[in-house]
C-alpha cells in the first residue's frame, strides 16, 4: 500500500505527497500531460525536443545542473507518446533546491536561439544515430505509419521525419511550452522523507505564484478499425532477418488491457514462456523472439517480434508464430501457467514499491489516469483476470485483418 495526501493548488496544480522515513533521500516528480500525440502532425518530435530544453536553463537560473549538484541531487527525464515526466533525487534536507529548479522553468524557461540551436543539433545527432544509422534503429519510423493511419500514434517520439526538428522555428516551440507547460497540465509528487504540510508550504511558495495556463482539451482523431492485413517488405544492411507483427488492442483504461499485458508475459516472459520454449529451443527456428504491449492510454500495439536463424526461412519463421498466437486464442490457458505469470506481475509491481522514485512515477502516472488510488488496486487487477479472458482477447487480437506485419530481409553483404 503506497499512502499520499493530496491537495490542488488554485492555478490547477496536482500534488500528491508520500513520506517515507526510512530514507534520508526525497524525489520531486513532475509529470506534464503531454507526449508525441499532443503534436502538430507537420512538427513532429516537439514533445521529446523539449525534455532536452527544459535543462538548457531557465530566466532566473542559467544552469539547471550545477545548483543541483552542489546539494547531491541528480536528474533527468523521459518523454512517450502519451505524457512527459521529470524527476529529481536528492537528500531530502535540500529539498527546497528541487522546487526552485523546477518552478523556474515551468514559470519561464529561458528561450533564446543558442540554446534551441544546440538542443535541436542534440535532438538530430540522436535521430540520426539511434533510428537512421543503426541497424533496426528504423522500426517504429516504419511500424507505426504501416498500423496507424489517423491517430497520431502514427509517429514515434523522436518525430515523424528528421526535418521537422531541423526546421523547428522559435515561435513554433514558445507556443508549444505556452500550451503545455502548465501548472493545470502538470502533476507533482513529492515522496521521500518529507512531511506533508512542509510540502504543501513549498509548493505554495514555490508554484503557487505561476498562473494557470487554461488547460488544453484534447481531441484527437480515433483510429478506425483495421479490416484489412497490412505488410511492409525491407531489404536493409542488417545483421539477420527480423519480423514484426503488430497487432491493434485496448487502451490503458480499456476492458481488456491487463489481460492483454499477461497474454504477452505467457508468451515471452522468461525461458518457460511459450514463444521462446517453443521457437527458440524446442524448434530452433529462432535465436531470440519476444511480445510486448506498448502500454499506451489510447489504443495500444501487441507485437511479436523475432530474429529466425540464418537456415529458416521467414515464411516458415512466420507461420511459427501464427501457430502459437492461434493456439492461445483457441485452446484455454491452464491453471498452473496462468498463476505463474500472475504471480511475476504481483512480485514485479511489490519490488517496485520499494524504491520512492519508482513510487513517485507510479503516483504521478495513475493520477494522470484518474486516481492515484487506483496503484494500490492494480495488483488486483491482474489477478481478477480469467483463463476465458485471456482466450477470448487472443481471439479478438490475433486476426490477420487486425495484423501489420514489418519484414527485414538482410542484404546478402550485409
Amino acid at each position: 500500500m503506497v499512502t499520499f495526501e493530496r491537495f490542488t493548488l488554485t492555478n490547477g496544480l496536482r500534488v500528491l505527497v508520500h513520506e517515507d522515513a526510512a530514507t534520508p533521500m526525497a524525489v520531486v516528480n513532475i509529470l506534464y500531460d503531454v507526449g508525441a500525440r499532443d503534436e502538430d502532425p507537420d512538427r513532429t518530435g516537439f514533445a521529446h525536443l523539449f525534455e532536452h530544453l527544459m535543462f538548457g536553463g531557465s530566466v532566473h537560473i542559467p544552469y539547471y545542473d550545477a545548483p543541483l549538484q552542489r546539494v547531491g541531487g541528480q536528474n533527468n527525464a523521459f518523454t512517450s507518446n502519451d505524457i512527459t515526466n521529470y524527476y529529481v533525487t536528492l537528500p531530502a534536507a535540500n529539498l527546497e533546491t528541487a522546487f526552485w529548479l523546477e518552478s523556474d522553468r515551468m514559470l519561464g524557461l529561458a528561450f533564446n536561439e543558442k540554446s534551441l540551436e544546440i538542443q535541436r543539433n542534440v535532438v538530430c545527432e540522436e535521430f540520426k544515430q539511434r533510428y537512421l544509422d543503426q541497424p533496426y534503429g528504423d522500426t517504429w519510423l516504419r511500424l507505426r505509419p504501416l498500423a496507424y493511419k489517423v491517430h497520431p500514434y502514427r509517429w514515434a517520439t523522436i518525430g515523424k521525419e528528421l526535418a521537422h526538428i531541423e526546421q523547428a522555428k522559435m515561435e513554433d516551440v514558445k507556443a508549444f511550452f505556452t500550451k503545455h507547460y502548465t501548472p493545470d497540465n502538470a502533476i507533482l509528487v513529492v515522496a521521500g522523507n518529507v512531511e506533508a504540510g512542509s510540502v504543501r508550504a513549498l509548493a505554495e511558495k514555490w508554484f503557487g505564484p505561476i498562473p494557470a495556463g487554461g488547460r488544453y482539451m484534447r481531441s484527437l482523431p480515433v483510429e478506425p478499425e483495421q479490416r484489412e492485413v497490412r505488410r511492409e517488405l525491407v531489404h536493409a544492411d542488417v545483421p539477420a532477418n527480423s519480423l514484426y507483427i503488430a497487432f491493434h488492442g485496448p487502451g490503458r483504461l480499456e476492458q481488456g488491457y491487463h489481460a492483454m499485458d499477461l497474454i504477452s508475459d505467457l508468451l515471452s516472459q522468461g525461458t518457460s514462456s511459450r514463444l521462446y520454449r517453443r521457437l527458440v529451443k524446442e524448434n530452433a527456428l529462432f535465436s531470440e523472439i519476444n511480445a510486448y504491449q506498448t502500454g499506451n492510454l489510447d489504443p495500444n500495439l501487441f507485437v511479436v517480434e523475432g530474429k529466425p536463424l540464418p537456415h529458416v526461412d521467414i515464411d516458415v519463421a512466420e507461420k511459427a508464430i501464427w501457430t502459437e498466437l492461434e493456439q492461445l486464442a483457441t485452446e484455454p490457458v491452464g491453471v498452473y501457467e496462468l498463476d505463474k505469470v500472475k504471480n511475476k506481475v504481483e512480485s514485479t509491481m511489490v519490488f517496485a514499491e520499494m524504491a520512492i522514485l519508482e513510487k513517485a512515477m507510479n503516483l504521478a502516472y495513475f493520477e494522470l489516469l484518474g486516481d492515484a488510488d487506483k496503484l494500490n488496486h492494480e495488483i488486483d487487477q491482474y489477478l481478477r483476470v480469467t483463463a476465458d479472458e485471456i482466450q477470448r482477447l487472443a481471439g479478438q487480437l490475433f486476426r490477420k485483418q487486425n495484423s501489420s506485419t514489418l519484414i527485414y530481409i538482410a542484404n546478402a553483404d550485409a
